[in-house]
């Protein structure tokens, strides 16, 4: 299906650009949602009429977006979930939960489309995403999940979670030193006594 786009669509086209689409993609988000209209004599003079209006909703829309960027770049985006003893969660963070923790952290409205999060988060660590807060203005951001805020806590500092054998191997290994330590001091003192 032939259409004239009334706003900027990512991967698609501008304002104003005549496009081929499929017919079930026109006729079912691109009509209903305003953001096309069909190719015919009298929508072209129609767009023409409107295209300043159309334009100028466009940047004003733009605008708007450049105004939350430092909001969004600052947002602490940290999702305490719970996981096995891999790193595995139990369930995963989707778009929409980040979209959420946006909204309630930096008070800044996105819906879930707008994050281009790929494929949902299945496992603790930093992972980084964007979030398009208009075609125009696309904000890379960092999404931190881990089971407490300690291990939040390291990750931003750049350390690396370790789970399962090597996590219980690490504990042991600390613990060896804890003793270690413990004993040389209990011994310097035994040494300071019978001096």
């Amino acid at each position: 299906m032939k259409i004239i786009l009334t706003e900027k669509i990512t991967k698609l086209g501008n304002i104003g650009d005549t496009v081929e689409v499929k017919t079930g993609y026109a006729r079912n988000y691109l009509l209903p949602n305003n953001k096309a209209m069909r190719f015919t004599k009298e929508n072209v003079a129609l767009f023409e009429a409107k295209k300043a209006e159309l334009v100028a909703r466009h940047e004003k829309a733009k605008a708007d977006a450049e105004s939350k960027v430092d909001a969004v770049k600052n947002a602490k985006l940290h999702m305490i979930r719970q996981a096995g003893d891999t790193g595995q969660l139990y369930g995963s963070v989707s778009s929409r939960d980040i979209a959420l923790a946006l909204k309630e952290i930096a008070g800044v409205s996105v819906n879930s489309a707008q994050v281009m999060l790929g494929s949902p988060i299945k496992s603790v660590g930093a992972f980084d995403t964007k979030i398009a807060l208009h075609p125009d203005v696309i904000v890379d951001v960092k999404v931190y999940v881990a089971q407490s805020q300690d291990e939040i806590d390291a990750l931003v500092a750049g350390k690396k979670l370790t789970f399962g054998t090597k996590k219980v191997e690490e504990e042991v290994a600390e613990e060896k030193a804890e003793e270690k330590v413990e004993k040389a001091t209990e011994e310097k003192k035994e040494e300071a006594v019978s001096e």
